[in-house]
């Protein structure tokens, strides 16, 4: 009796120690493939040449605060929309008739009986003529439409600088909403023509982009279809 007591109490304490953990809001997971990027370090100062000017040194008084090194900040406006429609109708029939006469051999048509178990008439008197005779139909329609927007902005960092000037942009932003996380990641490439005298950029104008907005938390699980659901309505199934 105190060891069936005993094993209750400690089945009721793992219970309870997995549902304390379940409660407990996990930190957000940053991808280190959309890590910020630091400026790139100043090489150290050279001999002075008699010159007033000295390369990688100078200071631009006349310029604006455009993202265009290592490290700069730009903000990305999202305005991504897409609309799709797709509708297709499919109907096929085929029908064959193939008739083959009992053929004349040396003169005569050759009639003939086969066995059978009792002697049927349908057993009696029979030829050579074939008759085959097939109907197919199939008839198929299928319809498909996607609406999907994005709207916001996003802060990222200059990653790198390519030889034609372009910028290779990348950045990730986390909001931690009650017991979930949001997260928006982009990465692509810029021309610096596009950027606006306020630093921003629209999302429509980053080459190569990968935007993604996902979520974590109680709050996403709950809109996460089980693995079993998943499999009834996936081409697997055979029905």
């Amino acid at each position: 009796m105190n060891l069936k007591i005993k094993l209750i109490s400690r089945v009721v304490l793992l219970c309870v120690s997995v549902l304390s953990l379940a409660g407990c809001q996990s930190l957000p997971e940053r991808d280190p493939a959309y890590a910020a990027v630091r400026p790139v370090a100043l090489p150290p100062a050279q001999t002075s040449n008699g010159s007033i000017y000295q390369a990688g040194y100078d200071v631009r008084l006349f310029e604006d605060s455009r993202a265009r090194r290592v490290g700069d900040l730009l903000t990305i406006n999202l305005t991504e929309t897409t609309t799709a429609s797709k509708q297709s109708a499919t109907e096929l029939n085929k029908s064959n008739t193939t008739n083959v006469t009992n053929p004349t051999i040396l003169g005569s048509t050759p009639q003939f009986n086969t066995p059978g178990i009792l002697p049927l008439a349908s057993n009696q008197n029979n030829n050579l003529g074939v008759g085959l005779s097939s109907n197919n139909e199939f008839s198929g329609d299928s319809s498909s439409s996607q609406s999907n927007s994005l709207s916001g902005s996003i802060t990222v960092t200059v990653a790198e600088v390519l030889p034609n000037g372009y910028l290779v942009v990348r950045g990730e932003k986390v909001t931690s909403l009650n017991q979930g996380h949001e997260y928006v990641r982009l990465s692509g490439i810029i021309r610096p023509v596009d950027i606006r005298p306020d630093n921003t950029i629209l999302s429509t104008q980053v080459a190569d982009a990968q935007i993604t907005y996902t979520g974590s938390g109680s709050t996403a699980d709950t809109n996460k279809i089980g693995w079993l659901a998943r499999f009834f309505i996936s081409s697997l199934f055979p029905f």
